[in-house]
């Protein structure tokens, strides 16, 4: 095995050589995006064109972005927005790519030309042969199942995340080795601090769940605010089964909370397709058994989710009109993130026995003009896209009430949702609503 090693070991600069114009090249998942491979691409990407990278949720900028006019020599296609990507939208070669996140392994699977190139940090090989591809299982099995040259970069600070399969890459395939730079896995915060309104509407999820549940946690205050208010309350006996572990379900079980002994699947396992958060998180997930690390395709199965007994399933959104459609990934036609999974867990989550889904928003925000706006509008801004659609909704919560949509009528939905929007709108979402015939005189 060390010598089948050391014949596949070179350095960044010989693995960047092979990029050739034309090639498509995936770039790993979050925190597996590669660091010297990238910082030697970029020295030679000028003299390229055409080059084609697929990523997403990028965690810093990599070296390929900063070169000259970068728009004349590459596309960077995001299955998931961050900011990073955002901001390189506006310079023209960044694009994102429409997905729903379950079946991102089969997009690879089906593509008609394979990956040219897939490079991704990953944990340093184990004794086995074996180089687990950290907390981002999620689809580089797929991808490399179809790459025409793989190539790892070891970073010896990767976590090696166990438990589940296609979490790693035997190095039988693998075509190239860098021994990285080793630098600290990129850490992801929750966002900012959780605010009053965050903590008014996690107080009415939280007690909407029962001893037992299994857990579905979204990224950012609301879903954080809901899990600190988890890990303090004196509920038992929760599972996880999560398309991306944060931060918070460590609390949650470090609090003793979590134990999976009710899950139907994978009794005691806490279920995952990719992780992001601070250190606290990747030394949580370090050579823990607890924790299962699968393929998207798996965890974000709509059957699978909904196996599960009581599955509890909290989400944000950017905005929702008064027919019950849910915005959670764009401002207009400008891309915030990606479809990702939230779909699919609002689905499994209402076809589980005693599931719920939860989307939460706060009733206003505050425009670029400092102007404060409604998140219940009487329809999406133009442009704006369908997350999850008026027939799937289930529960919506603001600061100011909870509403179930399941089996409402379009004037009860309308009722409904002007009931937990700010006052300061109630009396306009009536006048839109009047006009859109979703609202009946008797209702106020």
């Amino acid at each position: 095995m060390n010598e089948l090693y050391k014949s596949k070991l070179v350095t960044a600069k010989e693995a960047a050589e092979v990029v050739k114009s034309g090639n498509w090249v995936d770039y790993g998942w979050t925190v597996t995006t590669p660091v010297d491979f990238d910082k030697e691409l970029a020295k030679r990407l000028p003299e390229l064109h055409d080059v084609n990278f697929r990523g997403g949720i990028l965690m810093w900028e990599p070296e390929i972005f900063k070169i000259e006019d970068p728009a004349a020599h590459m596309t960077w296609n995001s299955w998931h927005m961050s900011g990073i990507e955002r901001k390189a939208v506006a310079k023209g070669f960044s694009f994102y790519s429409p997905i729903r996140y379950s079946e991102l392994p089969r997009y690879y699977r089906d593509l008609e030309n394979p990956v040219d190139i897939a490079v991704m940090q990953v944990a340093p090989m184990d004794e086995h042969g074996y180089f687990n591809f950290g907390p981002s299982a999620s689809h580089l099995g797929a991808a490399c199942e179809r790459a025409k040259t793989i190539i790892v970069e070891v970073n010896k600070n990767m976590p090696r995340c166990l438990g589940g399969f296609e979490n790693g890459i035997h190095i039988s395939k693998v075509d190239m080795i860098i021994e990285g730079s080793n630098p600290p896995i990129a850490e992801m915060g929750g966002g900012a601090a959780a605010t009053e309104v965050d903590h008014a509407v996690a107080r009415q999820i939280v007690a909407q769940i029962p001893n037992g549940a299994c857990l579905q946690l979204g990224i950012g205050g609301m879903p954080n605010a809901v899990g600190s208010l988890i890990a303090e309350s004196d509920l038992k006996d929760l599972g996880v089964h999560t398309e991306m572990y944060v931060d918070a379900f460590v609390d949650i079980a470090k609090a003793g909370k979590i134990n999976g002994s009710k899950k139907n699947l994978n009794k005691g396992r806490q279920v995952y397709a990719f992780a992001a958060g601070t250190k606290k998180l990747y030394d949580y997930l370090d050579n823990n058994p607890e924790c299962m690390s699968v393929p998207v395709d798996y965890a974000n199965e709509i059957d699978v989710i909904s196996a599960h007994d009581n599955f509890i399933s909290i989400n944000n959104a950017v905005d929702i009109d008064l027919f019950g459609q849910v915005n959670a990934e764009s401002a207009g036609i400008k891309n915030i993130s990606g479809a990702g999974g939230q779909l699919d867990f609002v689905l499994g989550a209402y076809k589980s026995k005693g599931g719920k889904s939860f989307i939460c928003l706060s009733s206003t925000f505050k425009n670029k003009q400092g102007e404060v706006q409604s998140r219940i509008r009487p329809t999406l801004a133009n442009g704006s896209i369908v997350t999850d659609t008026r027939a799937n909704t289930m529960y919506v919560v603001t600061e100011y009430g909870m509403v179930n949509l399941k089996g409402l009528s379009g004037w009860q939905r309308a009722e409904s949702l002007i009931g937990i929007a700010h006052p300061d709108f109630r009396d306009e979402l009536i006048k839109e609503a009047e006009k859109m015939h979703i609202w009946r005189r008797s209702n106020r």
